[in-house]
């Protein structure tokens, strides 16, 4: 399956996101509460009720930061 280069920050932010999402999410929670029973179920559903936060901030924010470094970097 081939996704339209045209859609390729969307991807990219969907992608991103979903990956940190996921890291975050379960370095939490074993923080937090450690490995038991119920962490995959809790896992998956912090991930389900963050995620919707975190893509539409990765599309917004990382273009201001891509630019920023253009500004920063020689």
């Amino acid at each position: 399956m081939r996704i339209p280069s045209r859609y390729a920050p969307l991807l990219f932010s969907a992608l991103l996101s979903a990956i940190m999402v996921a890291i975050v999410s379960a370095f939490v929670l074993v923080i937090s509460q450690g490995l038991h029973a119920g962490f995959a179920a809790q896992w998956l559903r912090s991930c389900l009720t963050t995620w919707p936060v975190a893509f539409p901030t990765v599309a917004v924010v990382a273009p201001l930061v891509r630019d920023l470094v253009g500004r920063m970097t020689v």
